[in-house]
């Protein structure tokens, strides 16, 4: 949006980057260990939030607003990574809606207005974590604010609005060329892969209703085959149980596992030549998977939110008409959390179960086709706000250099051609953008749809971890395979992928 005299609603940003926390560019070019070095110790300091807990806290007990989504948004209970990345993430998705329809103006060619724009959102993420820390406070998750005092509230406030800054930090850090990927996917995939290993070999006991049982699918599989004489039927409960990780669940996420690495070779290669140097030649590569996992953060950013606001509003109005339309919300007899049981906030959340989806056609059915419009819309919008689009693509072949360097690594581009103008064998500079055109709209839409395809298919298998939690980690551990092998072979002397 303009204003009159060419003011724009990002400049209202300027007068708070000079208080924004921010990390300074490298100044060099880091090399591939010192690179390693950062990213572990980013990941140490985020391990250890994770285990440090909330001082002031009353009580942690009570069903929990953020149960469905704890793994995929990094966070965990009681300690001062309570909010995980969800600032950050919900704050990329407010501004790509902005930026989307246009009510922000930005040209990404423009450093000033790329500099901007990263502090409109670097600040609203800080004002997400403030919000979010004082409605944790509020609802009474650490206890009720007579039981905590006001120095306890206002401290639990401080200890979490700091915690948010600290992720914004890492993640910064790591996408300003220190690490390697991004703090937000580094950060999902060690949330991800660790619950799946502990769900696996877990050796905390529970009492489900038919005795004392192990956590871990593989250890409890030992167990059964060791303790029962029936081997059969070990087995068959092994593979079977219900309520707790057994191993179908653990065969499934393997399956899943397999899957996403092979679509992730799916692509388009576009050959490209040196418009100034005869016989320079190479190749740009189209993935399916064109936007990688962004399109499944950001549904992620918005179901976790539309939880936590139903549970909020249904707490206190429960008999209203439009809170129960939002969800409507009841404990589990097993867990203690809340789960949706009607209204938006169920019919977007995967049926339990196949007998689930069976009994329930339209739950499943509606599940379906909001994760895959909603995938393939944010995937389309993103390229448009994160300049990997067609037009920017274009841009960007026809000067000299081809680099693009979007946010939560989103996608995986060309080879890179310095001082070079690239253009496609058998077409002109005009009609470049136009051939792109044909490819990438495509590739983000219909990978976006695959992406929540998958997602459904791990989700409606049972895999552990959700198949949104599963495809995120697919995808992240991917990312990370391709970077170690590009930042090797820029170390060893080789250009491009």
């Amino acid at each position: 949006m303009t204003m009159a005299g060419g003011f724009r609603m990002l400049h209202l940003v300027r007068p708070f980057l000079a208080f924004l926390p921010e990390v300074q560019s490298a100044d060099r070019k880091i090399p591939f260990r010192e690179k390693v070095i950062y990213t572990v110790i980013a990941l140490f300091i985020f391990l250890v939030c994770s285990q440090l807990p909330l001082y002031g806290i009353h009580s942690t007990t009570g069903a929990d607003p953020f149960y469905w989504m704890r793994v995929i948004l990094a966070s965990n209970r009681g300690t001062v990574m309570e909010l995980g990345i969800t600032p950050i993430v919900t704050s990329g998705l407010v501004m790509q809606l902005l930026v989307g329809s246009k009510i922000i103006e930005v040209d990404n060619s423009v450093r000033e207005d790329r500099a901007l724009l990263n502090g409109a959102q670097k600040l609203l993420g800080i004002l997400i974590a403030i919000g979010e820390a004082v409605a944790y406070v509020l609802s009474g998750m650490y206890g009720s604010v007579s039981q905590l005092g006001t120095g306890n509230a206002i401290l639990i406030i401080l200890q979490l609005f700091f915690a948010g800054i600290i992720v914004i930090c890492l993640d910064e850090l790591l996408q300003k060329g220190y690490g390697l990927g991004s703090g937000i996917s580094l950060f999902i995939a060690t949330n991800i892969c660790e619950n799946i290993i502990w769900k696996a070999f877990s050796p905390t006991t529970i009492n489900s209703g038919r005795g004392a049982e192990f956590e871990g699918a593989v250890i409890a599989l030992f167990h059964l085959l060791i303790t029962r004489t029936d081997k059969v039927r070990a087995l068959r409960e092994a593979f079977y149980r219900q309520n707790l990780p057994n191993v179908t669940n653990l065969l499934a996420t393997v399956l899943v596992f397999l899957i996403v690495i092979y679509f992730q070779g799916f692509r388009v290669v576009l050959p490209v030549r040196s418009k100034n140097a005869r016989g320079q030649q190479g190749s740009y590569p189209i993935k399916l998977f064109y936007t990688s996992n962004m399109p499944i953060i950001l549904q992620s950013a918005l179901v976790s939110n539309l939880y936590f606001i139903s549970q909020l509003l249904y707490r206190r109005y429960s008999g209203n008409f439009l809170v129960n339309l939002l969800g409507k919300w009841k404990e589990s007899e097993y867990s203690g959390q809340s789960i949706p049981v009607g209204g938006i906030a169920y019919y977007i959340t995967a049926p339990s179960s196949l007998a689930d989806m069976a009994a329930n056609p339209f739950h499943a059915l509606f599940y379906i086709v909001f994760m895959l419009s909603a995938c393939a819309l944010f995937s389309k919008t993103w390229i448009e706000v994160s300049g990997s689009s067609a037009r920017d693509v274009a841009k960007q072949l026809k000067v000299q250099l081809i680099t693009v360097s979007l946010a939560f690594d989103t996608s995986e581009l060309a080879n890179c051609y310095r001082d070079q103008q690239m253009v496609m064998p058998g077409h002109r500079e005009s009609n470049l953008q136009k051939e792109l055109n044909r490819y990438i709209p495509t590739a983000a839409a219909f990978g976006g749809m695959c992406i929540g395809a998958l997602t459904v298919l791990a989700d409606f298998m049972g895999a552990i971890g959700s198949g949104t939690g599963i495809l995120l980690a697919v995808t992240i551990i991917y990312q990370y395979f391709e970077t170690f092998e590009k930042e090797r072979a820029s170390e060893l002397g080789f250009f491009g992928l």
